[in-house]
């Protein structure tokens, strides 16, 4: 079996490379950070995500570093007034640090007999028989690539060419900040903006919130914002006032739509996570489906059926980015129809509480290690 070179030690790329180390493979993970030190933020991991996870054997360790999510909540950010409760408590989903997740996996690889590589920068790739990757250092690297290396991928133009983004008009704003939480998701919505509070272990909240506005800003979680701007454009969700004034530092960022790649592998490369599928945040499956993306792509490299592969991976993708974008839409209604909208979940969720969880049985219901 050829050598396996996976390209960022993400969530999506350590899990692949652990993915195919359980299945007897060799493999090294490339990262261009010089350390494995992910910016602080919450991660939900829905119960799509959650079963990878387990099957990697990971959920003790996921269960012990986690909080149990019991109901996903949307509120009248004006009001405070819930709008209607769903009741998540049955199946796993996950509340922690991206930090500790990321920490799991990679103390689990290296474990899996993993090489982990840090401060390695990928230049080039040629999709050839096997793969080369031409480094920084002008050292190459000859295997089967797997490109888990994000939004900006080096990856995924060799595949696919140059794809221009589109701002969303959207910007978003993240923080941590102490105090206790209910162990739920709460998404507080106003016309042209909604905030999204969840608890983390260690008694912190995470923050994430999206306004819409036309001037942009960069993309990328590192940017730093100004906390007094964050409190005076969020000051009129009600239910967040109070979290708003404990934030002391803030990260902020523009929302781009980046088309989902045409092509998911080639000879010998494949492309996994955002580096194939970017997605906006209004779902929280960026990193459940790349957890999906490292299990199902280990699978069809060890079998050689990498076209398949696709066929069923890239429509899945496509649906769930479709939904996110939606969500987007009906978080910031505003006026007459902000009114019957939350009317119609109101009424839904009095009498079929059940009806909105089941629209997304087709998400979180769906269980990719199963044979």
């Amino acid at each position: 079996m050829m050598p396996f070179v996976v390209v960022g030690a993400g969530i999506g790329g350590l899990s692949c490379a652990l993915a195919l180390a359980r299945r007897g493979a060799q493999v090294r993970v490339l990262e261009r950070a010089a350390e494995l030190s992910p910016v602080g933020a919450g991660i939900q991991i829905s119960p799509n995500g959650y079963r990878v996870l387990s099957a990697l054997g990971l959920a003790p360790e996921i269960d012990a570093a986690a909080i149990a999510n019991r109901a996903v909540v949307l509120a009248d950010g004006l009001t405070g007034r819930e709008v209607v409760r769903m009741d998540v408590s049955g199946a796993p989903y996950r509340l922690l640090h991206r930090a500790d997740l990321v920490a799991i996996l990679s103390r689990a690889a290296s474990e899996a007999g993993v090489r982990i590589e840090l401060d390695r920068r990928v230049v080039s790739v040629e999709d050839g028989a096997p793969a080369r990757l031409v480094m920084e250092d002008g050292t190459d690297i000859e295997g089967t690539v797997v490109g888990a290396d994000g939004l900006h991928s080096v990856i995924r133009p060799a595949l696919n060419g140059d794809a221009p983004a589109t701002f969303t008009g959207q910007v978003a704003w993240r923080a941590i900040v102490p105090g206790p939480a209910p162990p739920e998701a709460r998404i507080d919505m106003v016309p042209g903006g909604h905030v999204v509070q969840y608890p983390l272990p260690g008694g912190l909240v995470n923050l994430v919130a999206v306004e819409e506005r036309s001037d942009w800003a960069p993309e990328g979680w590192t940017h730093p914002g100004d906390p007094d701007a964050f409190r005076a454009t969020f000051h009129r969700v009600r239910a967040a006032r109070t979290r708003l004034t404990d934030v002391e530092r803030v990260h902020v960022w523009g929302l781009f739509l980046h088309p989902v790649a045409h092509s998911w592998h080639g000879r010998s490369v494949a492309l996994i996570g955002d580096a194939a599928h970017p997605t906006l945040p209004f779902l929280a499956q960026g990193a459940n489906l790349a957890l999906e993306d490292a299990w199902t792509v280990a699978e069809a490299l060890t079998k050689d059926t990498l076209p398949a592969w696709q066929a069923a991976r890239r429509p899945r993708a496509q649906r769930a980015i479709r939904a996110a974008t939606g969500n987007a839409r009906s978080y910031h209604l505003g006026g007459l129809t902000r009114r019957v909208a939350h009317a119609g979940l109101r009424a839904v969720g009095r009498t079929a509480p059940g009806l909105l969880p089941r629209r997304f049985e087709w998400l979180y219901g769906h269980d990719v290690t199963r044979p």
